[in-house]
């Protein structure tokens, strides 16, 4: 199997149907074994309906149905651990996203890119949308160090064997990208076609852009500090001990010196320093059980702390390799 494509649904009775043809003629196309996943996300529409009846007249079409609302990052990783291509995309099932674009994610990954991610072009969402979303986006460029300009985005390409290796929860299929960036994946952008929705209802919010932002701490550490807690936790220790202590000596410079009675006269800054001194001793105790915690995970089953990408060997027979000058 080469090629999976993972698309899930909520309430699309209407843009399924027209979703699978258009697929369909544009996978033929490529000429490669493939298969289409479409996971249907707790619909109270007719699209569980729909996609039955798909199903059952195409072996290529393989019907997820979830018991609820589970949310788009759980119905994509229902997609993900039934794909059995080698190349796994992954869209939207709302006709946003031109499947005639598919060709062009596939062309930038014979290039040698792990993945590839859409950016969408002339945004068809509002100002109240874009303007918020290109702050989080500069945002998680910045946060996870991978340079690509729309992170939102479902329309993605990823090859199986780095997506296996990536752990999906929460809402955090927006950060695959950021995440196998630590597995040291090849990651490169292709420019994309934004359409507005052809029939349905959004489920979009504005509420959604701002809660990436908790995301993007989270996605911070694990791309900088997932196998060394200390470094992260143990500079703000050391920063808050620093300032409480410098706090404190000055307080002490000015009882001995100015004979000042720090208790009445400075009593709210000797009662930060005090309490800064002990945030700080908290945090790095914090970051050493972070590393602690970290030691466990890797040391007992022998886990890699590296990702080889590939292995190099001469095709020549060895006895020919000594012979060579």
């Amino acid at each position: 199997m080469q090629f999976s494509i993972v698309v899930p649904f909520h309430n699309e009775e209407e843009n399924l149907p027209a979703l699978y043809r258009r697929l369909t003629l544009v996978m033929e196309g490529l000429g490669e074994e493939y298969e289409l996943i479409f996971v249907d996300d707790g619909s109270t529409d007719r699209t569980s309906i729909i996609l039955k009846d798909i199903c059952a007249l195409d072996p290529r079409v393989v019907g997820v149905r979830l018991r609820r609302n589970f949310g788009q990052t759980p119905a994509l990783a229902a997609g993900f651990d039934r794909a059995q291509g080698e190349i796994v995309l992954a869209m939207d099932g709302d006709l946003q996203h031109q499947p005639e674009d598919i060709p062009r994610f596939v062309a930038k990954l014979a290039e040698g890119y792990d993945i590839v991610s859409g950016w969408r072009q002339n945004r068809q969402d509002g100002f109240l949308r874009t303007f918020p979303s290109k702050i989080a986006n500069w945002l998680m460029a910045k946060a996870s160090g991978v340079a690509i300009h729309d992170f939102g985005t479902t329309f993605k390409a990823y090859r199986r064997e780095l997506l296996q290796r990536v752990p999906i929860y929460g809402q955090m299929h927006r950060f695959i990208p950021a995440m196998a960036s630590v597995e040291g994946a090849l990651i490169a952008e292709v420019a994309i076609e934004d359409k507005p929705r052809a029939a349905g209802q959004s489920h979009y919010g504005l509420s959604r852009t701002f809660r990436v932002m908790f995301d993007i701490l989270t996605i911070r550490f694990i791309v900088r500090y997932l196998s060394r807690p200390l470094h992260f936790f143990g500079g703000i220790g050391a920063a808050m001990i620093a300032l409480a202590s410098g706090l404190a000596g000055w307080l002490l410079l000015k009882k001995l010196y100015w004979g000042e009675h720090i208790f009445i006269e400075n009593g709210p800054m000797l009662l930060f320093s005090a309490v800064a001194f002990l945030g700080g001793i908290q945090f790095l105790g914090l970051g050493l059980l972070g590393d602690l915690f970290a030691r466990l995970y890797y040391a007992p089953e022998g886990r890699e702390i590296y990702r080889v990408a590939r292995v190099y060997r001469s095709e020549l027979p060895k006895d020919m390799e000594q012979e060579q000058p």
